[in-house]
């Protein structure tokens, strides 16, 4: 089954559309499908990278004082 696709113009720099035809070309790919991949694993990174940090947010914070002060009780410094 196909999905709905939309059209959009964007502007690449004219280096990055040669190499981008050159690789669809060797690829037997088609440009669209290149970028399209590309989109998704950006927005699939940046998802990783939300998750993250709303894991990381509930982790206890400490400042810079204390982390000072730990590491000279411990005789780091």
């Amino acid at each position: 089954m196909r999905t709905m696709s939309k059209r959009s113009t964007v502007y690449f720099d004219e280096s990055l559309h040669e190499a981008l035809r050159l690789k669809a070309a060797h690829t037997h790919r088609s440009v669209s499908d290149i970028v399209n991949d590309a989109v998704r694993a950006a927005l699939a990174e940046d998802q990783e990278d939300l998750a993250s940090f709303n894991e990381r947010a509930r982790e206890s914070t400490l400042s810079y004082e204390e982390l000072l002060d730990d590491l000279k009780a411990h005789g780091k410094l």
